[in-house]
């Protein structure tokens, strides 16, 4: 490895997410606002066209995350056909879009606004605005509102598995305590309990963010009323076991 790209790799490993959006503009990258590259050296952008790459506004890049703007299919033309042929295509991306790990965004591709980009996918064509996608190469599974569903549905059965194994862990379910569940408050946190427990109060803060009013977020109707609600269905798991 020359020395150039050993210090820039070195260079990036220090990097935090906000110097990495600031590099990535400096070098002609269009990037919005709230964009969290969380693994800003596993990250891998095409700099050989950088102009041709565009991130919209609240977007989450996991692990590994690579955006290619071109191939090098024209080293096989080149010996074969005695030929070169140019190829690149813009990347945009656009609002409200979660990448999982290991994603990789060839050339041309354009994701539409609030989409789910699953573990893994390899995005080859163009995905329409509200859409769940996985695959290599990735292909849209269903839309974000049935996903939205879905998890609902789920939610509350995997909030009760959560609590009982952790109760199995530290040795019961008496042992719980409010803030020793990073998600699964929303299945019974009470405006009440939110203003009593400092513990919790960064938990919920840093989920919902400034997206959501706390206040009315707390107040809508959930499958537990209480934490000691929660804690007593917790129990009868617990015991049924």
């Amino acid at each position: 490895m020359r020395f150039k790209e050993l210090f820039r790799k070195i260079w990036l490993e220090l990097l935090d997410n906000k110097s990495y959006v600031k590099y990535l503009r400096k070098h002609g990258v269009r990037v919005g606002e709230n964009v969290l590259f969380r693994y800003p050296s596993h990250t891998n952008i095409d700099f050989t066209r950088p102009c041709l790459i565009e991130f919209g506004s609240d977007i989450d890049v996991n692990d590994n995350f690579t955006i290619l703007t071109h191939d090098f299919g024209s080293f096989v033309f080149r010996n074969l056909y005695k030929d070169f042929v140019n190829s690149s295509g813009k990347v945009r991306i656009g609002n409200n879009i979660v990448f999982g790990r290991n994603v990789t965004v060839l050339k041309g591709v354009t994701i539409g606004d609030n989409c789910v980009i699953g573990l893994g996918s390899v995005v080859t064509n163009s995905i329409p605005s509200n859409s769940v996608v996985a695959g290599c190469p990735a292909r849209v599974i269903c839309s974000i509102e049935d996903y939205y569903k879905k998890r609902k549905e789920k939610s509350k059965k995997e909030a009760i598995e959560y609590g009982v194994e952790l109760a199995r862990v530290i040795g019961g379910v008496d042992k719980l305590k409010i803030d020793s569940f990073p998600e699964e408050w929303v299945q019974f946190l009470s405006l009440e309990e939110y203003e009593l427990n400092p513990s919790i109060r960064p938990i919920v803060d840093m989920r919902l963010k400034e997206k959501v009013n706390i206040n009315e977020f707390l107040e809508r109707p959930r499958p537990f009323q209480s934490f000691t609600e929660f804690r007593n269905a917790l129990n009868k798991e617990f015991d049924n076991e």
